[in-house]
């Protein structure tokens, strides 16, 4: 038997979780015996990652819940309010690295890298982990368009970067003896972490602010509905965002001559081909009965017998009275 969506997802999360880990650790030891600050910068945003990790992990987890009596759209907006934490660490992190960055390259002390030969083999190590890591996440965001593993994936993608820098930087210094690159591949990764923390606390608040979905999506959903069958028109669209999450509220207009079991069944087919395509909305369609608009004679002699009928109802209204 396959596993479920939920497992893959929950699989790729306790992975990201247990590489962040291995990161910290490999890390933390290459910098008390290298004292490099590229290699200080990757610790940090390994940091970074394993919160971020651990609160995908648990949002994941939280987010499985179905919606409950207090929580009628589920629980996915734990995700957003944990994005806005991690966000701002980020921030922190990004502060106190680049003051210590700017202060070491002003600074007339020249402090010399030690070690240089283990602080490359371990960034490898963690660049191969990291690798790895983002392989399997792809794969299990294929799979189950789990927007928090894809977002993850991203996230450690990114990490190559800063990974890549520290490997130069030591061999500069190991090579040349220069450890000014050390500081200025801090000072760029410190910038890397803010632009990090903007994107993650710029989706979070707008999950919370009930944004709506991207126009792409919109435009990619109503396409759907406008090739759907028996479908004549649709409007009222409403759309927000939650968590990995995207809530779409629409009517539908169907022949109103329709038997309901038909009619039920219809929107039930718009709601799986919807879903099939795009597995992170949640849809509610609401079903209208079709009337299609009566040409201009018929409108008027329509109109004409409202009047009739009217001004018969007034009459009987006063002989009533009289």
């Amino acid at each position: 038997m396959a596993p479920s969506k939920t497992a893959l997802s929950l699989s790729a999360a306790i992975a990201s979780v247990a590489v962040a880990i291995s990161l910290i650790a490999l890390k933390t030891w290459a910098f008390a015996e290298t004292k490099s600050l590229s290699i200080a910068a990757t610790l940090a945003d390994s940091a970074l990652d394993l919160l971020v990790s651990a609160s995908g992990l648990a949002a994941i987890a939280y987010a499985a819940r179905p919606p409950d009596q207090d929580h009628a759209y589920g629980h996915s907006s734990a995700e957003d309010l944990a994005a806005l934490g991690q966000a701002l660490f980020l921030v922190g992190a990004a502060a106190v690295l680049a003051v210590v960055s700017v202060r070491r390259l002003l600074s007339d002390e020249v402090i010399m890298l030690e070690a240089e030969g283990t602080g490359i083999a371990v960034m490898l190590a963690s660049i191969l982990l990291t690798l790895l890591l983002v392989l399997w996440q792809r794969y299990v965001a294929r799979r189950t368009g789990n927007r928090v593993v894809a977002a993850d994936s991203l996230h450690y993608l990114s990490d190559l970067v800063p990974n890549l820098g520290a490997v130069f930087a030591l061999w500069v210094s190991a090579r040349f003896g220069v450890t000014g690159v050390d500081s200025a591949i801090a000072l760029l990764t410190s910038v890397i972490l803010v632009y990090g923390a903007f994107r993650i606390g710029n989706g979070a608040w707008d999950a919370l602010m009930d944004r709506g979905a991207s126009p792409e999506l919109v435009a990619a959903v109503e396409q759907i509905i406008s090739d759907y069958p028996e479908i004549e028109g649709f409007h009222d669209m409403r759309t927000r965002t939650a968590g990995g999450r995207v809530f779409f509220d629409f009517h539908v207009e169907i022949d109103g001559s329709l038997p309901l079991s038909q009619a039920h069944e219809i929107g039930a087919g718009l709601k799986r081909r919807i879903l099939a395509a795009h597995p992170e909305i949640d849809v509610l369609i609401h079903k209208d009965p079709y009337r299609p608009a009566l040409p201009a004679n018929d409108r008027r002699s329509s109109s004409e017998g409202d009047d009739t009928q009217t001004e018969n109802r007034r009459g009987n209204r006063t002989g009533e009275a009289l």
